[in-house]
């Protein structure tokens, strides 16, 4: 008897841990881990021994900032992820929030929860001016007149690995009887240098991103990016599942940020002058 009584006891603590809330968790620890994708500027990057910067990393900030209310004195790690991990060190605690270009699918919600929306995009590809003239047709919202550079067949599309842009690449091209090959980069970066030396010939990957991308080409003159969509591509900051207090902490803090008088000048600050148009589409997603 009394060892059903202790096996009784041991399960209830067990199921009580399985269910404490995330910031239970914080309070536990003391620090709020904000995980982050090193290469996705202008939404999440990183230099050596600085901390992350960029518009989904100050979105988090405004995140801890509500979790300070429930945790004073919390602290603040920064814990470099990739998109192969992240998901992962949410679910099972390793990370409480993950941000950066995150889209939100089904698949990634078998995992996961997200937040309301943060960001808008949708795919697109990175061109040189002198890639074939069958990529520039379907990736430019303008007649194609240039000349093919080289056969259909052996050309060569770039995408960052592990990404939902990738996937979709992949299944359209297994649709169709496609020469084409795909090739995977561990970094946009390495994509756009790819790019450069023709080694592909477009790279393919959320807009926006490429907007950011392609200012740090060698001679960003020599590319373009394409201004037709193929994706929908909701940004939103990733967190456990089966916690609704906290996400209705997360979305609260989001929503007050978005009706505040500072979230437009923050728009500005890294999209310019798409920030108005930006500002609109985004309020029309979030939580009343």
């Amino acid at each position: 008897m009394r060892w059903l009584r202790l096996a009784g006891l041991v399960g209830f603590m067990a199921a009580s841990a399985a269910s404490a809330g995330t910031v239970d968790a914080v309070t536990q620890r003391g620090s709020l881990r904000i995980g982050y994708i090193a290469d996705e500027a202008p939404f999440s990057s990183s230099k050596p021994n600085e901390k992350p910067m960029g518009y989904a990393i100050d979105l988090c900030e405004k995140v801890a900032n509500e979790v300070e209310h429930a945790v004073p004195n919390v602290k603040r790690e920064y814990v470099e992820m990739t998109l192969a991990n992240g998901f992962d060190a949410v679910k099972s605690g390793q990370i409480d929030l993950l941000c950066g270009a995150i889209t939100v699918n089904l698949q990634r919600r078998e995992i996961v929860d997200f937040s309301q929306p943060i960001f808008l995009t949708g795919a697109s590809a990175l061109l040189r001016k002198d890639s074939p003239d069958y990529l520039q047709n379907l990736f430019l919202d303008r007649p194609g007149a240039r000349a093919v550079s080289q056969p259909v067949a052996t050309s060569v599309i770039g995408v960052r690995a592990d990404t939902t842009t990738g996937a979709i690449l992949g299944e359209a091209r297994s649709m169709e009887e496609s020469k084409t090959r795909i090739a995977d980069f561990d970094t946009h970066e390495d994509g756009l240098r790819a790019l450069e030396e023709h080694r592909i010939d477009a790279y393919f990957a959320d807009q926006v991103l490429l907007m950011s991308l392609i200012k740090r080409a060698r001679n960003p003159s020599a590319l373009e990016v394409g201004d037709r969509l193929f994706t929908h591509e909701p940004y939103a900051i990733a967190l456990k599942r089966d916690d609704a207090d906290f996400r209705l902490l997360v979305d609260r803090a989001l929503t007050d940020f978005y009706l505040s008088d500072d979230f437009l000048p923050l728009l500005k600050t890294y999209f310019g002058n798409e920030a108005p148009m930006l500002h609109t589409q985004i309020l029309m997603e979030h939580v009343p």
